[in-house]
């Protein structure tokens, strides 16, 4: 074969592997991809799962509607094992595959890592940068000291959910002992110092009797920590435990016959009420952006309508992260206002803007990408009009506020891009 012949082949190959390419990068074109990096598999798979259905059934009505400026939203699913450290090796390959736009909830460790990791890939890739939509991780810091013009926190953080709870438990006249058992992370820990802090603002006679960390997803047993409270002669426990580590709480609490209510942010959902059951009855408490019982004038038809279908598609499953709805709701508002899927773009459309939700209005605060948004205390109890997870029980509300009331102070310094 003469050099001739061999470079109109090179040639030839190389018009073919560009058109493959370009072929690539159009199919690639084709659907708005969410990287969802959660754990699918190890004790809180169950917990990453459910987040997992629900964002596929948003992605799905978004999708039958027509999508977003032509283009069906795609999520596509990473297993991070609940590790810090496998979601940056994660976030590699979802910037190695052109993804995006990523979402996490499930450990403040891993936002915090995720952050980081987003906040130096988009500074060495500007013109490939990743936004991320945490629709779950409650660590004040990462709207604070931590925050990053990239993220954007759709939950209440923990110092916003702890002034609503606060504020209710000083007024009780029964709680007097309270006990604080939380998770050994980031979570954990803000929990336990915020409570402390405010409680002693709100009402100095209530006593903190007992303040516990244990290891995350690890503890198969808690009847040793059910012990350690009952002899603490607490009334009240206030954890940030959610999954098996709240489960699995309350459950050996029944099982000792300890007397106390307990005031969670994570009782609603994701199994835990099936798993609860009889023993929760009138003592477990959770705070929220909706639940199924919410007052009339908050839980339209159509919002019933929507849950429902939920249930239908996932007969194991009831709906409860109202605040993925409100994400992904609020997502495709700042692309079509901002008429592109550019990161940028969206984000600068995201900032400041105020959705209407069936349970009033949420806005995204500027300083510091934290979503205001209405939050309602509810008990576990048989009076509730609408069952969760065939327990014969749901949620009441008993006390409310405001997106306005739910706002706390920031100390986030942001860096914007020039």
């Amino acid at each position: 074969m003469n050099q001739k012949t061999v470079m109109k082949r090179l040639a030839l190959s190389a018009i073919a592997g560009a058109a493959s390419l370009t072929a690539l990068g159009a199919h690639a074109q084709d659907s708005i991809k969410i990287a969802y990096i959660e754990p699918l598999s190890g004790p809180f798979a169950n917990v990453g799962d459910a987040g997992l259905k629900h964002f596929r059934y948003m992605a799905d009505r978004i999708n039958a509607q027509g999508g977003v400026l032509g283009k069906k939203i795609e999520i596509v699913p990473f297993d991070n094992k609940g590790s810090p450290q496998e979601s940056l090796v994660v976030l590699r390959q979802i910037a190695d595959q052109g993804i995006q736009y990523i979402t996490q909830g499930n450990g403040s460790h891993v936002a915090g890592a995720l952050v980081e990791g987003v906040e130096k890939h988009n500074s060495r890739n500007p013109d490939n940068a990743i936004l991320y939509l945490n629709y779950a991780a409650v660590d004040p810091t990462l709207t604070n000291e931590k925050c990053s013009f990239w993220h954007f926190r759709f939950d209440a953080n923990a110092e916003m959910k702890l002034a609503s709870i606060t504020d209710y438990m000083a007024k009780q006249p029964n709680i007097k002992n309270v006990y604080l058992i939380n998770m050994d992370y980031a979570h954990g820990h803000q929990v336990s110092s915020i409570t402390k802090k405010m409680l002693a603002e709100k009402n100095p006679d209530i006593k903190i009797v007992g303040d516990v960390l244990h290891p995350i997803g690890k503890v198969k047993d808690f009847s040793p920590y059910v012990m350690q409270i009952k002899a603490s002669g607490a009334d009240t426990v206030v954890t940030g435990n959610w999954g098996n580590d709240l489960s699995l709480l309350v459950k050996a609490g029944a099982d000792a016959g300890l007397n106390v209510s307990y005031h969670s942010f994570y009782a609603g959902g994701l199994g835990t009420p099936k798993a609860i059951g009889a023993a929760g009855e009138g003592k477990v408490h959770q705070i929220t952006e909706w639940h199924l019982d919410l007052p009339n004038e908050k839980n339209t038809p159509e919002m019933a309508e929507f849950a429902k279908g939920f249930e239908n598609k996932y007969n194991d499953l009831w709906w409860y992260y109202g605040r993925i709805g409100t994400q992904m709701e609020m997502l495709v508002e700042a692309m079509k206002k901002a008429k592109s899927t550019e990161p940028l773009k969206v984000a600068l459309a995201l900032e400041g803007m105020e959705y209407k939700t069936p349970f009033g209005t949420a806005i995204m605060r500027k300083d510091d990408h934290q979503l205001l948004q209405p939050l309602f205390i509810s008990k576990f109890t048989k009076e509730a009009k609408n069952d969760t997870e065939n327990t014969g029980l749901g949620f009441v509300t008993i006390a409310e506020a405001t997106a306005e009331q739910t706002a706390v102070p920031t100390t986030c310094k942001m860096k914007r891009p020039k």
